[in-house]
C-alpha cells in the first residue's frame, strides 16, 4: 500500500510540473510575438515618418 501511495503522489507531482512548464512556454511565446509584433509596426511607422517607403 505505501508503495502505491509513494508512485501515486510523484505521479501527481511530475503532472503539476508539466503543467507548469507548458504555461510558462505558452507565456513565453506570448510575450515574444507581441513583441515582435509591437517591433513591426514601430519599424512601419519610423519608416512612413521618415518617408523611406
Amino acid at each position: 500500500m505505501r508503495r502505491f501511495a509513494m508512485k501515486a503522489l510523484l505521479t501527481a507531482l511530475n503532472l503539476n510540473r508539466a503543467e507548469r512548464t507548458r504555461i510558462d512556454r505558452d507565456r513565453t511565446v506570448l510575450i515574444v510575438s507581441t513583441a515582435v509584433t509591437l517591433g513591426l509596426i514601430a519599424l512601419y511607422v519610423f519608416g512612413k515618418s521618415t518617408a523611406r517607403w
